[in-house]
């Protein structure tokens, strides 16, 4: 029987450092000490690896715990970077608004945003938790689609047209999510408070997923973005 390989899936986005860090240490104190060969951890995000120390809280708390896996002895890490879930185009009305027919952007309207569904991504971690080979990071995306393409296919999918609303620069939306973080620091104890979503928007419009790494298994098939569109 082949060794298994730990996965923790579903704390990305959600419980802070008693989640992202603290429990998945614990997990993986138990993988090494099981002789587990590999450990996959809640990385499903845009790729923090490229991001400003800051900018994220939850990137932060993922470079710390992928820190402290990369220096434990006898087991590997792959982390599955997979931009943003592309369910957050039926859910976040600063990227894509369908009651006011509008798609948000920051500074750039033809900058290609990382999209992947839940799915896609589950059936990637699958096939990469029974491949041997794997690097430390994988970087996967169902489709990568400007503000500019999304407003185009979005208003076919509708039958009405959308327009582009700016939402600032990089460096301004940075800013912003910086002040409100420090005027509400209850916020760190909340689930998913809104000065982290738009934190999670600052990352979709400042790091891509390059090269991507789709083709490491030529078996799955990938959810385009008017099927994203037509479900939700």
């Amino acid at each position: 029987m082949a060794t298994p390989i730990v996965i923790v899936g579903g704390t990305g986005n959600l419980g802070g450092r008693i989640i992202n860090v603290d429990a998945q240490a614990t997990l993986l104190a138990a993988a090494i000490a099981a002789g587990v060969p590999r450990f996959i951890p809640s990385d499903f995000a845009s790729d923090y690896t490229k991001t400003r120390e800051g900018d994220n809280c939850n990137f932060d708390l993922r470079r710390e715990f992928n820190h402290h896996l990369d220096q434990q002895a006898g087991i590997a890490g792959t982390s599955i970077l997979n931009g943003a879930f592309a369910e957050v185009l039926a859910y976040n009305p600063q990227l894509l608004n369908r009651q006011q027919h509008r798609v948000g952007y920051v500074e750039d309207t033809d900058w290609q945003v990382d999209f992947t569904t839940m799915d896609d991504t589950a059936a990637y971690t699958a096939a990469a938790a029974l491949d041997h080979t794997t690097p430390r990071y994988l970087r996967i995306a169902s489709f990568q689609l400007s503000p500019r393409e999304l407003a185009k296919v979005a208003g076919e999918v509708a039958g009405v047209p959308y327009t582009l609303n700016d939402l600032g620069s990089r460096d301004a939306l940075a800013a912003f999510n910086r002040r409100e973080r420090a005027a509400h620091p209850e916020g760190e104890q909340e689930i998913y408070p809104r000065w982290q979503q738009s934190q999670y928007l600052h990352s979709m419009f400042s790091v891509q997923n390059t090269p991507l790494d789709n083709a490491r298994y030529p078996e799955l098939r990938w959810t385009g973005v008017r099927d994203v569109l037509a479900a939700n």
